[in-house]
């Protein structure tokens, strides 16, 4: 879910192409959650192999790879770790809502309702272990490197950005910037031309920076008040304010500088009693598990590439050959790029 702030970000505009030769963190779990969301039949079914397992994920993951390393991207895959003791609660409401949501699509199927089928469908994904452990054994094929973060992969991607590590933070989430992460870009992997929710029409996606020490100076405030922004109007570990929406946050924040008197604040005029651990949210935000790791490139083991995808899952052999060219092509035109900046 992460904290949505986008009514008081301003966002620039991106190509690719401006990340060309750039190492950038992906918030993995976002990644792999946009293609079981959007990689579907018409009938709003996931991707399957012939022996009804979700293929989905692999499917962007090898496809919107190789597209960034044709545009000489670094992707480097950050996934999460053990969750913060707090966080149980959410996840047990988001498990809740999706055996509801279960439900609903099984009543929409039986009444033939495409549509609803389809909504009720994506409210219904789940990412398994055995996705995530096979998500990582195709990267390791691809001789992508990843990294498994001691909790949340954003706060991981945040730390990987502000130890220079990597360029930038990605996901569609804001979470990494109230992570402290210097840069962030949103829409990476959903670039290009999308499908609206519910319509016949579509749009042409583009990437967007956000730059941390812009938008703080921007709006006047500091990363700390960016964070109380974040928990009044909810995150990934606490449930926003009836009435406040980022705007408002904003104003509060400023008007209200400490974090405790922001609380008795808005618990006493919006009637709102915030989780008992609202503290520890806050400092969470502040100082997150991370670790430090060096970020390197493997080699690319296309048996073993083919091994997943056209062996295990019955990806088209032909489409996977042809896409593992151009991703080979990729591959040594950076090497070459590498070797004539060396001799420079």
């Amino acid at each position: 879910m992460g904290v949505d702030i986008s009514p008081i970000v301003e966002r620039e505009e991106k190509r690719l192409e401006d990340f060309s030769g750039k190492r950038i963190a992906i918030d993995a779990y976002n990644a792999l959650y946009q293609f079981l969301a959007s990689i579907r039949q018409p009938d709003g079914t996931p991707l399957k192999d012939l022996k009804g397992n979700v293929t989905s994920h692999l499917s962007g993951l090898f496809y919107r790879t190789i597209n960034f390393v044709e545009h000489s991207i670094r992707p480097v895959y950050v996934f999460d770790g053990k969750p913060p003791s707090f966080k149980k609660k959410e996840i047990e409401e988001r498990k809740k809502r999706k055996e509801e949501y279960a439900f609903l699509e099984e009543k929409a199927k039986s009444l033939e309702e495409i549509k609803e089928i389809k909504t009720y469908a994506q409210a219904t994904i789940h990412l398994s272990k055995e996705q995530v452990k096979e998500s990582k054994e195709l990267l390791k094929a691809m001789g992508i490197p990843y990294v498994d973060a001691p909790s949340e992969g954003e706060a991981e991607a945040a730390y990987l950005a502000k130890k220079g590590r990597v360029f930038a933070s990605s996901s569609q989430d804001y979470d990494s910037l109230l992570f402290g992460s210097p840069k962030l870009i949103r829409n990476l992997s959903i670039t290009g031309r999308r499908k609206l929710p519910r319509k016949n029409e579509y749009v042409i996606v583009h990437p967007e920076l956000v730059e941390l020490e812009k938008l703080l100076k921007q709006l006047g405030i500091t990363r700390e008040q960016l964070i109380c922004i974040g928990i009044l109007v909810g995150t990934d570990f606490n449930k926003g304010v009836k009435r406040i929406g980022a705007k408002t946050a904003l104003k509060l924040v400023k008007q209200y500088k400490s974090f405790s008197s922001l609380i008795k604040f808005v618990e006493k005029n919006y009637n709102h009693k915030f989780e008992d651990y609202i503290e520890e949210v806050y400092n969470f935000f502040l100082s997150p598990p991370v670790k430090d790791e060096e970020i390197k490139e493997m080699p690319l083991d296309e048996e073993k590439v083919k091994q997943i995808l056209v062996d295990k899952h019955d990806f088209s052999e032909v489409r996977v050959e042809n896409a593992l060219r151009k991703y080979k092509e990729a591959l040594e035109r950076r090497k070459q790029t590498a070797l004539s900046q060396w001799f420079k």
